[in-house]
């Protein structure tokens, strides 16, 4: 009997380990034109964007993840969707924006910042030939292996099969890609 009780303590100290939290305790810097983790993902689909990982959702405990996403598409974007679950940041480096956020349009172009919070139907516009942005996810729930995931692709996918990678994802799509101004 004293046996077993003298196992409580680590048993508690095991289940307390492995139910803390896995955030990042000392900062980190990723380098210009490099990814967290070596997580660099070419999207394929509607559009062709590269998307550097810059803080992994590992790095967060799952709070945040955030993607420096490059645009090689002139005139694509992903489909009008909603992510249930996720607020979305969305800030242009470089290039020229529209994005549907509801029912309102907004054009945003080098040094703009929209916000899409979780909920309402979303989608953008790339309208220059090349464009850059930082995208944040919050919490960062499944976008890095959404990205995993369209990185594989080898062909552009069929709507059915672009509609269960959104749904594997915790997105729904809900009406199609922007068309240009």
């Amino acid at each position: 009997m004293f046996t077993n009780l003298a196992l409580v303590p680590g048993v508690a100290l095991v289940r307390a380990a492995l139910s803390a939290p896995l955030r990042m305790t000392t900062g980190f810097k990723v380098p210009s034109g490099e990814a967290r983790l070596n997580k660099h993902y070419t999207m394929k689909g509607v559009t062709k964007n590269i998307l550097d990982l810059k803080i992994a959702g590992e790095d967060t405990d799952g709070d945040l993840a955030v993607f420096e996403q490059t645009g090689l598409t002139k005139l694509g974007g992903p489909p009008l969707h909603i992510h249930p679950h996720q607020d979305e940041w969305f800030f242009v480096i470089k290039g020229q924006y529209l994005f549907q956020v509801g029912e309102d349009q907004y054009s945003l172009s080098a040094g703009d910042t929209i916000f899409l919070p979780r909920n309402v139907k979303h989608a953008f516009i790339q309208l220059s030939r090349r464009g850059k942005m930082i995208v944040s996810y919050l919490p960062a729930g499944k976008m890095e292996d959404f990205f995993k995931v369209t990185d594989a692709w080898t062909q552009p996918p069929t709507k059915a099969e672009m509609a269960k990678a959104f749904s594997d994802h915790d997105m729904e799509i809900v009406g199609p890609p922007l068309n240009k101004p």
